[in-house]
């Protein structure tokens, strides 16, 4: 198993991050992400931390020293096409060459252009989940643009056959998100991961006069009500407990994402033991990244899940016709007080 953790991008929480593998004997956690520079372009999640180039080359020789991998995350859903122009990519080429330089180990894209840019350098070329790969086609497609690994979509997370058929259809690594709470076949999710790629690009010139200035974040407030109005889409939410990894190893998938870059170090902290442990007792969502405002709603007895992930194997995702997770939901979540 290898864990890829998140990192929010302040040195502090690096080296607190090294410290629990160090101390414990984390020896699952590989390699940790964070947040490219917004003065070159958004990506696809909120950041917490804006890290200079310099500061990128510090870190990266403070992880290589204790045996972890750096990727550095660069996966805007919209460029807004000034990628294209040739003011667009001489600055990403630059910037390519300076985490190069730096010593970084990947970097992951979600635009096809990036994809075929980075063959030019040695770092490693990780497709991100704002790609949406959820078929053998758009793996393999991925592929021969050069990626060396593949973040699937999460929806197919626990579409069992399909992950198999992706494994089957490509040599390069395919990495699942372990924790990620969005709704399944969100109908927000591509107008969301736009939004974000221009709120997070707060500096960069290639978005000009058209960076957005949002009073509040639509998506997310529609997110939470759907949630709170029908608790059971928290159970059709394609997260995978700590205790169900085994699973995915038996289909060949090691590389396991926990998702969380705008969390607090002790949150990521909080994760990395459980899934290292494959184990957790306690609320299910204090694992979960999004939306993390859940947790301070209801309670799910992590135990209580145990087994149903062989009902979800096995499941044809027609909800309208099962009824599974509505009658889990009605036996294993609890409204806070």
């Amino acid at each position: 198993m290898r864990l890829i953790v998140p990192h929010p991008g302040h040195f502090e929480a690096l080296k607190e991050i090294v410290a629990v593998k160090a101390s414990e004997g984390l020896s699952e956690v590989k390699e940790v992400f964070m947040a490219g520079a917004p003065d070159i372009c958004g990506s696809g999640r909120a950041t917490l931390h804006a890290t200079l180039v310099s500061e990128i080359k510090e870190q990266t020789e403070f992880a290589h020293q204790h045996g972890i991998r750096m990727n550095i995350i660069v996966n805007p859903s919209c460029l807004g096409g000034q990628h294209l122009t040739y003011e667009g990519f001489k600055m990403l080429e630059w910037y390519f060459n300076e985490l190069n330089k730096a010593g970084v180990d990947g970097v992951t894209v979600a635009e096809p252009f990036l994809v075929e840019m980075l063959r030019e350098y040695p770092m490693e070329t990780v497709v991100s989940c704002v790609s949406h790969v959820d078929s053998p086609q758009k793996a393999a497609f991925y592929e021969e643009l050069g990626a060396d690994a593949i973040t699937v979509d999460t929806n197919i997370n626990r579409d069992f056959e399909m992950l198999e058929a992706i494994k089957r259809a490509v040599s390069c690594r395919i990495r699942v998100i372990v924790n990620e709470g969005c709704l399944y076949k969100c109908p927000f999710r591509y107008a969301h991961f736009n939004l974000f790629s221009h709120v997070t690009a707060t500096r960069s010139p290639l978005y000009g006069q058209n960076r957005a200035d949002i009073f509040s974040d639509y998506y997310f407030d529609r997110c939470i009500s759907i949630r709170v109005r029908d608790p059971s889409q928290i159970m059709k939410s394609p997260w995978i407990r700590p205790e169900d990894l085994s699973e995915y190893e038996r289909i060949g998938i090691e590389d396991f994402k926990i998702a969380g870059r705008a969390n607090t170090v002790h949150w990521i902290i909080n994760c990395i033991r459980a899934y290292s442990a494959r184990e957790y007792e306690g609320n299910l969502l204090d694992l979960l990244d999004c939306p993390a405002e859940l947790r301070y709603i209801f309670y799910i007895d992590n135990k209580a899940l145990e087994g149903c992930i062989q009902k979800w194997k096995s499941c044809g995702r027609k909800c309208d016709s099962c009824g599974f997770c509505a009658e889990l939901t009605k036996k294993v979540l609890k409204w806070r007080e």
